[in-house]
């Protein structure tokens, strides 16, 4: 072997072990501390602790069935929903049978558990669409708006009560321009199982 090939890999050899120290080991450590100094709870994942008890992340959400809770944006990720190795949307476009077929049970689902007298008709999109992602923590202010009779039937509460709960979880658009308002479902859950019993 020629000894320009062979300086050539030694070079090569010494700088895949640096860059592989520097970018492997390094980098990660830095950041990773920083992160821990500067952002503690965002770094652990943005976990939502009850008594000591995780009982989730505000960045992830999480299936809720009984009425007496909100329910969150339907999940498409498998083999279970908000499957956070799993992230994605269904893939299945709006004239496909099977989303038309998944929307109206979504629908029915819906028009079942609310009180139809009480409750507006026309059901918000993101009750019965998953996203993009199959993750999402959080609703719009109208899909929250939404279940409010079902939730104070529910728990026995003045439905003046669980609305102005809703107002107060409200989120405003992140600096004021970016996304739209939007409710933490767990955290509005949470909220509610802190509310005082109805008398």
């Amino acid at each position: 072997m020629p000894s320009e090939i062979r300086k050539n890999i030694r070079i090569a050899s010494k700088l895949l072990v640096v860059l592989t120290v520097l970018t492997g080991v390094i980098y990660p450590l830095v950041v990773t501390g920083l992160a821990q100094l500067f952002f503690p709870s965002q770094a652990q994942g943005s976990l939502v602790h009850v008594k000591g008890k995780v009982l989730g992340s505000r960045l992830l959400g999480q299936t809720f069935t009984d009425p007496q809770y909100f329910w969150g944006r339907p999940s498409a990720t498998t083999p279970f929903p908000y499957n956070a190795t799993a992230s994605q949307g269904s893939n299945v476009g709006p004239s496909n049978p099977e989303f038309l077929a998944t929307v109206q049970a979504r629908v029915a689902a819906l028009q079942k558990a609310n009180p139809p007298r009480v409750t507006d008709k026309r059901i918000p999109v993101d009750l019965v669409t998953a996203s993009g992602s199959g993750l999402d923590p959080e609703i719009s202010p109208r899909a929250a708006y939404y279940q409010v009779a079902r939730v104070a039937q529910a728990r026995g509460q003045a439905p003046e009560k669980i609305r102005a709960l809703v107002e107060h979880c409200i989120q405003p658009r992140t600096f004021g321009i970016l996304g739209e308002p939007r409710v933490n479902v767990l955290e509005l859950n949470l909220a509610l199982d802190n509310l005082t019993p109805h008398t």
